[in-house]
């Protein structure tokens, strides 16, 4: 299940989002949606960079029963400048991001990995039939 905080205006429908999940993992997942100015806050407090990011992972750093996987926060307005920039919709920009800040909370890492976070990230675009992933256009 996703404990959902929508912290802009946007109306945002998770049904698909939950069902990602859901195909991923049993554990509850906390999803922020936020605009530029918070996550970039975000950003400078936990990894010392002084900038506004499309997605944020904060994994649990212990695992108890019943403990969330932990938290993503996703940037509205970086959800809505790569739709347009990359040509799909909202809500298809919205599922990519949160895939991969799902992932980075199971544990992958496409920094040092042999391509493993690729991989999944793959099979759940094909999957949900999504566009193009992250690793995929930054590469």
């Amino acid at each position: 299940m996703i404990d959902f905080d929508n912290q802009t205006d946007v109306k945002i429908d998770i049904s698909t989002l939950e069902e990602i999940a859901e195909d991923s993992t049993s554990k509850d997942i906390e999803l922020l949606v936020v605009n530029n100015e918070t996550i970039k806050e975000l950003n400078k407090e936990y990894r010392n960079i002084d900038k506004a990011t499309d997605v944020l992972s904060f994994p649990l750093e212990f695992e108890m029963e019943n403990m969330p996987l932990g938290s993503i926060v996703i940037s509205i307005d970086f959800v809505e400048e790569k739709a347009k920039e990359y040509g799909h919709t909202f809500d298809d920009e919205l599922k990519l991001l949160f895939i991969h800040g799902l992932l980075h909370l199971l544990g992958f890492d496409h920094e040092v990995d042999n391509g493993e976070h690729r991989e999944e990230e793959e099979r759940l675009i094909e999957k949900y039939n999504l566009p193009s992933s992250l690793i995929v256009r930054n590469s």
